[in-house]
């Protein structure tokens, strides 16, 4: 069968249009997909990250985060990105943790120099029952800042406590104000998968921080407590206490607000 070829002339908007009627539906490259975002890991090797290396490696293009039966922690460790101090920014990062694992995203965080290898901060908690997934938990400071589901508004202290953890009840902050359900902390906690890779967002600009998991939004925080909240520091991520467990993480992208 003969086909009869009809020669067009494309020019401008034009051709723009029918490359992109060409090439609709091709996977584009994650710089057209989430413009502004940048690589925080290579890949290969855990340059740029200060860690212990009994339990952080590298291993099929994530960061791993293990306890074995012989390397039991007696304190949090973490590992922590060296590559500066963010304030306003939101970090895409895609996760696996075992059943047992308890682990967690740092951000906004100083060091807790009594321990090697520790961060005192703001975390997006992660487990791998789900129990916790999604909340703000602030690790060494003012404990559950927004459980899962809740938007919340965080006050400070009284003059009369010093230490933060004189207003810490139950493991969580006393100057935690609900504003809103956000959802049913069990339904959306059905949203995640386990023994499987889970991507989590954090958007933190000024005092808001607001934590997603597989694109819903799981909790907010307005921190309006001006005596100890933080508004720049490191960031990393956690292997917990316990059991032995398995943490990984890859895909982990940062864009500056």
């Amino acid at each position: 069968m003969t086909m009869n070829i009809r020669k067009i002339k494309l020019t401008g908007i034009g051709l723009a249009a029918c490359l992109l009627s060409v090439f609709l539906g091709s996977s584009q490259t994650p710089e057209t997909q989430e413009k502004g975002f940048k690589s925080i890991f290579n890949g290969t090797d855990l340059e740029g990250w200060e860690y212990d290396p009994v339990y952080w490696s590298v291993k099929d293009g994530a960061i791993v985060g293990e306890i074995t039966p012989e390397t039991i922690l007696k304190s949090n460790t973490f590992i922590i990105w060296k590559g500066g101090e963010p304030g306003d920014f939101e970090l895409k990062v895609d996760y696996w943790i075992s059943e047992q694992g308890n682990s967690g995203v740092q951000y906004r965080s100083d060091r807790f120099t009594e321990v090697p290898y520790a961060l005192r901060g703001y975390q997006a908690d992660i487990d791998g029952g789900n129990r916790y997934t999604g909340q703000n938990y602030e690790e060494r400071k003012r404990t559950t800042l927004a459980y899962r589901g809740q938007n919340t508004r965080i006050t400070s202290q009284p003059d009369s406590i010093t230490e933060t953890r004189g207003f810490v009840e139950r493991n969580a902050w006393k100057g935690l104000n609900v504003v809103s359900e956000l959802g049913n902390r069990d339904e959306l906690g059905a949203l995640i998968k386990k023994n499987d890779w889970n991507s989590i967002r954090i958007v933190a600009k000024g005092n808001v921080m607001q934590h997603y998991v597989n694109g819903t939004l799981m909790s907010e925080v307005k921190d309006e407590d001006s005596k100890n909240r933080m508004a720049k520091g490191l960031m990393g991520f956690q292997v917990h206490v316990g059991p032995p467990m398995k943490v990984m993480f890859k895909n982990i992208e940062l864009k500056k607000l």
